[in-house]
């Protein structure tokens, strides 16, 4: 169903870009960042080429997964998601160490349970969008609804979980130090692991759905 376009686009371009804040705000904690991110750190530590360069070059890869078992989550925001985040995570992580400098530890606490409210808050926004999701949240939602193996929540735990063994062992392949490991991997990764499934899925019902449909519609529909 794609009736409210225009409304559809401005989820998802608003979904993408708070989602690449977000991860820019995780960079700043240095507590860990989401579990792709910290896939891409590791990848990132081990091939010498620029993160946005890097982060179009792996999601290309995974979007043939998507393009082969369910076309209907690749579109516009796939697209701005591919080439944008990267970058954009750039740009907001070099500001920030303008703003925020040395941070204390209780500044970095708060920068990651913003990083985690607001990642999870962009994700619900451009899923509910249905104009295409990352090529990463593609592969959970393939299992789940072409697939029907299990639901959202778990499906995306264990998928994170993957995402921060590989990222791990990509880091130490590299040569990076054991110590260095919770600044990609650290109590921000298990948070998420764990708690973005349900956390999208609540932003999801009580306020994305509401928002795409109009709050005189009532509860949430199940995706078609």
């Amino acid at each position: 169903m794609k009736n409210n376009l225009g409304k559809r686009i401005a989820m998802s371009a608003f979904g993408v870009m708070i989602c690449a804040v977000s991860v820019g705000i995780f960079k700043i904690a240095a507590l860990g960042v989401d579990p792709f991110q910290s896939f891409m750190a590791g990848l990132d530590s081990l091939i010498p080429i620029k993160f946005g360069t890097l982060y179009v070059i792996t999601n290309a890869v995974l979007l043939l997964f998507a393009l082969i078992f369910d076309r209907h989550y690749i579109g516009i925001a796939t697209f701005i998601n591919l080439f944008l985040l990267g970058y954009i995570t750039q740009f907001t992580y070099d500001f920030l160490k303008t703003v925020i400098v040395n941070p204390s530890f209780p500044v970095r606490i708060a920068c990651l349970v913003t990083g985690v409210v607001i990642i999870c808050f962009g994700s619900a926004f451009y899923m509910t969008a249905d104009l295409g999701v990352s090529t990463y949240d593609a592969i959970a939602l393939i299992i789940v609804n072409t697939w029907k193996k299990g639901k959202f929540q778990y499906v995306r735990i264990i998928t994170d979980l993957v995402c921060v063994t590989a990222g791990c062992i990509l880091f130490m392949v590299s040569g990076g130090e054991f110590r260095q490991i919770p600044t990609i991997v650290g109590i921000g990764t298990i948070i998420t692991a764990f708690f973005m499934g349900p956390l999208i899925e609540f932003f999801n019902i009580h306020i994305a759905r509401p928002f795409l449909k109009g709050r005189k519609e009532g509860g949430p529909r199940k995706h078609t």
